[in-house]
């Protein structure tokens, strides 16, 4: 496990050099906050960077229900019991494991890992604008149906799941990078993702952090890119 800190954000890279997954420490004041659960077997690299931060850790989010980000969860729920699992109201549906979409959803299948086996039932179902501490939860909708984007209110920090990734090339959930193609192809509806990534920006982000690759300090430039890349992309399709 790679450890890397900006700011208030920690990011905890398994597979760092071949199949990066990251997961997020947030820390505040007296706490800290966990985002995502990465692989079955990160628990106890999770713990290990807890304890080197010297905090208590007071929350666990997930950012939406694909195995590579819950992987870590019932492991870290019996180490941890009180401590409270939050996850979009959405998404909740897929953590157990149920793939069916709702009626006014778009009729492509949900793609991509979604848990069989996990144990762990939030505690807490989120929806946009709820608080966290000083994280606000955003919907960002198109990986997955419900997946969420968390911002630090105190520095604009996005930690933003794989809304977008930045190994293989930023780009936005949906658009294929031959180097590293497992994002776009566990996403489940690319024009709802690109809608998502449109709202991200607007957010004027100084830090993106996501599921897979490195942190990207003042990320607007670049994500004005990923966009526009996956505009053009929409209208070669149309």
């Amino acid at each position: 496990m790679r450890m890397t800190r900006i700011g208030t954000v920690y990011q905890l890279s398994f597979l760092p050099h071949f199949f990066p997954v990251n997961c997020y420490l947030v820390e505040e004041k007296n706490a800290l906050t966990l985002i995502d659960a990465a692989l079955p077997y990160s628990a106890k690299g999770i713990m290990q960077a807890v304890q080197s931060i010297g905090k208590p850790l007071t929350h666990i989010v997930l950012t939406h229900a694909h195995d590579d980000h819950v992987g870590a969860l019932d492991a870290l729920k019996r180490s941890l019991p009180h401590v409270p699992v939050s996850i979009s109201v959405r998404d909740s549906h897929l953590l157990r494991g149920d793939r069916t979409l709702l009626a006014n959803e778009p009729s492509s299948p949900i793609r991509g890992g979604v848990p069989k086996n996990i144990k762990t039932q939030p505690d807490q179902l989120l929806q946009e604008g709820d608080r966290l501490g000083s994280l606000e939860v955003i919907s960002t909708p198109g990986h997955t149906p419900g997946s969420i984007t968390l911002m630090d209110t105190r520095n604009r920090s996005l930690i933003a799941g794989d809304a977008f990734q930045i190994r293989g090339g930023i780009a936005v959930s949906g658009v294929l990078k031959l180097s590293f193609p497992f994002p776009a192809l566990a996403t489940w509806h690319p024009a709802t993702a690109l809608s998502s990534a449109k709202k991200l920006r607007e957010l004027q982000p100084a830090l993106l952090a996501v599921g897979h690759g490195k942190m990207l300090e003042q990320p607007n430039p670049a994500i004005d890119r990923a966009i526009a890349e996956a505009e053009d992309k929409m209208l070669a399709r149309a």
